[in-house]
């Protein structure tokens, strides 16, 4: 039988430069996958088959540029898409990130900044109250186990939300109480419980806790993460 070449794609993948030295040289980004065209001999011919192999190609070409484009998820988005996330500040967040972990439907804690004038902060210049970033829990939840308002009741029952860049002992402006919501259902939810808490006199004092739109959320230094389960211990 008469065979006739037809082209598939394939990929292959530019190998890592070595140094002078000889070690691996630190790729800028991640090596990109060149579609190939390689050619195998098959049992037919004909107009159909030369179709095909364009076909193909266009294919791979397209799940190369839709690869090339990936973006990491927005503000608010977990990278597990069934889970979603919610940030608070209320304090020295040692304290904050152990009673959220403890909460029921809470999948996942991290400490870090938010809310500030400056990228990558580190806690030295949070803490010269010179970038305006608020100690922050982001918390990761499952909504079959648990409601955002939920987590808004565990968050002002557990630090004093009257006091204004404040919390006992710590005073300045990474101290603040705010929530930082994610989309307008949140700010909505956040906003009702508040009043909610202060037509009914929760608290001596009006509630002084910022709602603010979530900006970016820089993760503090590793110390910091999980402080009472490496230590036994939190600010109080």
């Amino acid at each position: 039988m008469r065979t006739e070449a037809i082209a598939v794609t394939a990929t292959t993948e530019t190998p890592q430069k070595q140094s002078a030295a000889g070690h691996f040289m630190r790729p800028g980004r991640p090596r990109a996958r060149v579609p190939k065209i390689v050619y195998i001999g098959i049992g037919l011919k004909g107009d159909f088959m030369k179709k095909l192999a364009k076909f193909l190609l266009a294919g791979a070409v397209f799940a190369f540029a839709s690869g090339a484009d990936a973006k990491s998820p927005p503000v608010g988005a977990s990278a597990n898409t069934s889970l979603k996330t919610a940030y608070f500040g209320a304090g020295c967040f040692w304290k904050v990130q152990y009673v959220f972990s403890k909460a029921p439907g809470v999948v996942k804690t991290k400490v870090g900044y938010s809310g500030g004038t400056i990228a990558n902060p580190t806690y030295e210049q949070v803490c010269s109250h010179s970038t305006k970033h608020v100690e922050t829990v982001q918390v990761e939840y499952d909504p079959k186990k648990t409601t955002f308002r939920k987590l808004l009741e565990v968050f002002w029952s557990h630090h004093d939300p009257t006091t204004l860049n404040r919390q006992g002992p710590d005073v300045g402006d990474q101290y603040r109480s705010v929530v930082f919501y994610t989309d307008e259902k949140q700010k909505e939810e956040a906003l009702q419980l508040k009043k909610e808490l202060n037509d009914a006199h929760r608290f001596s004092r009006p509630i002084v806790t910022a709602i603010e739109p979530a900006g970016k959320f820089y993760d503090a230094e590793d110390y910091h993460q999980d402080y009472f389960k490496k230590h036994g211990q939190t600010c109080e």
